[in-house]
């Protein structure tokens, strides 16, 4: 197999992506991800100096980046960030849901406001988004790639920190999934969940400690048969295939990089 036979497998020099959430962690390695394929692409969260960084570093891979700052839990702000990523790189053929909270408390006692905030960044972001966005992709008739960033907290609870919210929310987005996937084949549109398990981002970390707390870290590599957290770069060949002409026929599915945790 030559290069030019993985290009036309993964390459996405052409495309256009969009990715919330995209100003650190996962949200930054799966822009990164797919500039590295050649997409252009425009990154979206609230922190536009982080974001402005970002994109800086997307444009060495020789791809055009574009940064836009909007709070997803509005939704003028989300429709009006399509509208400029479209002015300003083209139609969006790639986009990917990433943007998540995850307000930490004990069932009995999780605040309402807590809770409402989950729903409305976790859930309702990302059907805002995905409708916004499929709309133009419907319109256009060329078909697209959609890509919600779930969990394996999605299929099961969380055994290390009491996120009712979010374990919540993340099951809702798979079944989301599911549902356009079904509603937007025929658009030739493909709509897909990656579920990534622990990574050591800012969600994870303990702010008074600059990293994850130890007991909790034993806990979430005791139960992973690679018996570790996930590291940078390990998804980056996930999103890059569910975006690429090589999963043309995948729709509707989950796939998720766990190191085994869901295999127990």
């Amino acid at each position: 197999m030559s290069l030019s036979d993985l290009e036309r497998l993964f390459g996405l020099r052409g495309k256009v992506a969009l990715v919330t959430g995209a100003s650190s962690g996962l949200g930054k390695e799966f822009a990164r991800g797919l500039a590295m394929a050649g997409a252009d692409v425009a990154v979206v969260a609230r922190r536009l100096e982080r974001l402005q960084a970002v994109a800086a570093e997307l444009e060495a891979f020789g791809v055009r980046a574009y940064s836009v700052q909007a709070d997803l839990q509005h939704e003028e702000q989300i429709e009006a960030a399509v509208r400029e990523v479209h002015d300003v790189l083209g139609p969006i053929d790639i986009l990917v849901n990433n943007a998540g909270i995850a307000p930490v408390g004990r069932a009995e006692r999780h605040d309402l406001e807590k809770w409402q905030q989950a729903l409305d960044v976790n859930l309702t972001a990302v059907f805002l988004c995905c409708q916004h966005v499929g709309r133009r992709m419907i319109e256009r008739g060329q078909g697209g790639r959609i890509i919600n960033i779930s969990s394996v907290l999605g299929e099961g609870a969380n055994s290390v920190h009491r996120t009712v919210g979010y374990a919540a929310t993340k099951g809702a987005v798979t079944n989301l999934t599911r549902q356009l996937a079904v509603e937007w084949a025929a658009h030739g549109i493909t709509v897909n969940a990656l579920a990534p398990s622990w990574f050591p981002t800012e969600m994870i970390t303990d702010p008074r400690l600059g990293r994850v707390h130890d007991e909790q870290r034993t806990r979430m590599e005791q139960f992973t048969p690679l018996g570790r957290l996930g590291r940078e770069g390990e998804l980056l060949g996930a999103i890059i295939y569910l975006a690429s002409p090589a999963a043309s026929y995948v729709t509707g599915t989950v796939l998720h990089v766990d190191g085994g945790w869901r295999a127990w």
